[in-house]
């Protein structure tokens, strides 16, 4: 087991010290959040309802106004393989960009999968297995969550099929040679499989499909099948609420060395990073501490600084719970040029409702810095990161020099979710000069947000 471990840029924890309970914002949050909607019934969305999709456990998480929820013993050994991570100092970061600020990153890399995603697949397969399901669908845009869910349920033994986004289907083959090792069936969405899949082919055949879509086509084959539920990998709070672990042992690590974040950073995209990175802090916030946290998301796909907050479905065939949130409109297509991850059209109602009522900031960034700042972390720390990482190097960075700019210090601290070895591909058109920098139009936003549901 050993001790816990630090040295000047890097803090380590034991294994004793992984979180043995998951922290609920909702029990904390000053206002209460506005309940999903059944998109078949028009009420608040019932225990009932919810059952066709998830087990017993994950659906109380999802209503629970409990501050501290248990972790399953099997989830703890599991996510003891590489729990706890590493909190480490930039340094050789700082110094490239000439800045006195600190910069920490929690590195979620080491998980089997790369990513922090693995902290809610395991739960989530683990929850549905013990009520007797061995088989999950869900979707995948960049293939995180796919790869992440993949490896759940090989330990688990299940069967998991996975329906990807068609255009990361083909900008990023060794996503799916991952899933597949795990024994995964992967999908390019849209797909032929379903009926929801089925109408988009029809109305454009050339679809390179969204999250949104995936989302559809993986709701309705579990809806379809008694053996089958549907596991999503961001947005729902049960979801947010497993990823606490990286913002409670970040606490845990900033304790040891005497220090303790003025600004977080993270990406978001369906916000599962940034709330379990965020959330645990913003309860010391909540208590009077001054902190601040930033989500941080692609100028392609601006769903908190441009998005519109109201209640809309968190799929294209309206198969899901309509919830309150940031969003772009369900209908919203990401364009094929987006190369960063981060393509839903929503965002967590959590996060959501943290930004409406000013508790956290959003910013948005542009490909060309996101690529810029991710080759430079990479040659000054020795990690390629994930591109959706690479959105909070990108925002950590700006911080950092505007610091400097202004002659202040600060800590800055933000969670590198994964590493970026399966997204060389993104890597190589920017450095072929093929990525170009682009603002989702605000026209298209509009028409989009036209089709939001009347609740």
């Amino acid at each position: 087991m050993g001790k816990n471990t630090r040295s000047s840029s890097k803090i380590f924890l034991n294994e004793k010290d992984i979180p043995n309970k998951w922290y609920n914002i909702m029990a904390d949050l000053p206002t209460p959040m506005d309940p999903p909607i059944s998109p078949f019934t028009g009420n608040s969305v019932t225990f009932d309802e919810m059952k066709a999709l998830f087990p017993p456990q994950l659906i109380e998480q999802e209503m629970s106004g409990e501050r501290w929820i248990d972790i399953p013993d099997k989830v703890m050994e599991l996510l003891s393989l590489w729990r706890p991570t590493p909190l480490i100092r930039a340094e050789r970061f700082e110094k490239a960009l000439g800045v006195k600020s600190k910069i920490y990153f929690k590195y979620e890399g080491t998980s089997p999968a790369g990513s922090h995603k693995p902290n809610t697949a395991i739960a989530q397969a683990y929850y549905n297995k013990i009520n007797g399901i061995n088989r999950l669908t869900t979707e995948t845009g960049a293939g995180q969550w796919g790869s992440a869910l993949s490896v759940a349920c090989k330990m688990l033994d299940m069967q998991c099929r996975v329906y990807m986004v068609k255009v990361s289907y083909n900008q990023k083959p060794y996503r799916k040679s991952f899933m597949r090792m795990f024994d995964a069936e992967v999908i390019p969405s849209p797909s032929e499989y379903t009926n929801a899949g089925r109408d988009m082919l029809k109305r454009n055949p050339n679809s390179n499909g969204s999250l949104g879509l995936a989302i559809s086509e993986a709701v309705e084959e579990a809806v379809g099948r008694k053996d089958t539920n549907y596991a999503l990998g961001s947005v729902l709070n049960h979801v947010v609420l497993h990823q606490t672990v990286i913002g409670l042992e970040t606490q845990k690590q900033f304790d040891l060395i005497g220090e303790y974040p003025d600004k977080i950073f993270a990406c978001s995209g369906g916000g599962s990073n940034f709330g379990g990175i965020a959330t645990p802090f913003l309860k010391e916030k909540l208590d009077g501490r001054d902190i601040e946290a930033v989500a941080v998301e692609p100028a392609s796909c601006p769903t908190l600084t441009k998005g519109e907050f109201a209640y809309d479905y968190g799929d294209v065939a309206k198969l899901t719970p309509i919830m309150k949130m940031y969003t772009l409109g369900h209908d919203f297509e990401p364009p094929a040029i987006h190369a960063g991850g981060l393509r839903y059209h929503g965002e967590s109602p959590i996060v959501s409702h943290l930004y409406k009522n000013g508790l956290i900031d959003a910013q948005n960034v542009h490909q060309s810095d996101i690529f810029r700042y991710g080759i430079l972390f990479a040659q000054t720390e020795g990690i390629v990161p994930a591109p959706e990482s690479a959105h909070a190097i990108a925002a950590t960075a700006l911080e950092a020099e505007k610091n400097r700019e202004e002659g202040i210090e600060k800590t800055l601290l933000f969670c590198l979710s994964g590493h970026g070895f399966f997204d060389m591909s993104a890597y190589d058109a920017y450095l072929d000069g093929k990525l170009e920098d682009y603002e989702y139009p605000e026209q298209e936003i509009k028409k989009s947000l036209d089709h939001l549901p009347k609740v």
